[in-house]
């Protein structure tokens, strides 16, 4: 029995989404109370134990706001506790060189802990322009990110989703972390011209200061941690860190990776 934490979120979605295609017996978690879901909250210890009655297999993701391992320890602990045996864990490309973002402290973790695990990290998600990045596309025809020049190999989640359901149903995932990329790196100013072309507006790559950045996420209202954890992603591009491109998405999926234009064609709607 799987059970899938953050299933209701951009990854989480399209994992739940493969594993019905699969037939696989799974569960999916949820932070609220009295729901017919799994409840598990991390910032409620009290909650995992119940939650992993009868689970043998974990797709973990960080929800975004915890950012500190103290709320990961005890997740990891009665994981071991309790006989998982496998943690498919939602990491971040480059964590594994990265020590200041969290999923390498969670990596760390799971890794002391011995619980067999398969490590998926993936670049930056072509779907965060319809979650964080949305409401200045649509308002104010802008991509409003803090990443300079450089160039990102945007990965979609609807790949993430397949690999993820493979390495929690097959052989021969164990112990092994995959860094998952498209086949192409582009910038944000490649990018609000391909958002241009398809959605037939003019959308501008203003790249701001990570200070104008800052100031504008927090009128938003988002959580300083979670800010703090995009200031260094969209830095690690800036600094042409998050370039790189592998195959291993490929080798997974058997076929090539979606592209950008893919995605914006196939989400225009949602883009407008």
């Amino acid at each position: 029995m799987i059970l899938v934490t953050g299933a209701k979120g951009t990854v989480g979605k399209e994992v739940v989404r493969e594993l019905v295609k699969l037939h696989a017996n799974f569960k999916i978690s949820t932070s609220k109370k009295n729901t017919s879901d799994v409840y598990l909250n991390f910032e409620d210890p009290k909650s995992i134990r119940p939650a992993f009655q009868g689970i043998t297999k974990l797709f973990l993701i960080r929800p975004p706001h915890l950012a500190d391992k103290k709320y990961f320890e005890p997740v990891i602990e009665i994981a071991k506790e309790v006989g998982i045996e496998q943690i498919v864990f939602l990491s971040l490309l480059g964590a594994d060189k990265n020590k200041v973002v969290p999923h390498s402290k969670i990596e760390e973790l799971i890794i002391n802990s011995g619980i067999p695990y398969t490590f998926l990290r993936p670049s930056f998600f072509m779907q965060n322009l319809l979650n964080q990045h949305v409401e200045e596309l649509i308002k104010e025809n802008i991509i409003f990110v803090p990443a300079g020049k450089g160039k990102t190999s945007f990965i979609d989640t609807r790949d993430i989703g397949v690999v993820a359901a493979k390495a929690l149903t097959e052989n021969g995932h164990r112990f092994k972390a995959y860094s998952l990329t498209g086949n192409e790196a582009i910038s944000y100013f490649e990018v609000a011209e391909i958002l241009s072309k398809h959605l037939q507006k003019d959308i501008t790559y203003t790249n701001p200061s990570i200070l104008t950045f800052w100031r504008k996420m927090r009128k938003k209202g988002l959580a300083r941690d979670f800010i703090i954890v995009m200031i260094g992603i969209y830095t690690t591009a800036k600094l042409g860190l998050a370039k790189k491109i592998t195959t291993d998405l490929e080798d997974l999926l058997g076929r090539e990776s979606t592209r950008f234009e893919q995605f914006v064609i196939d989400y225009s709607d949602l883009l407008k």
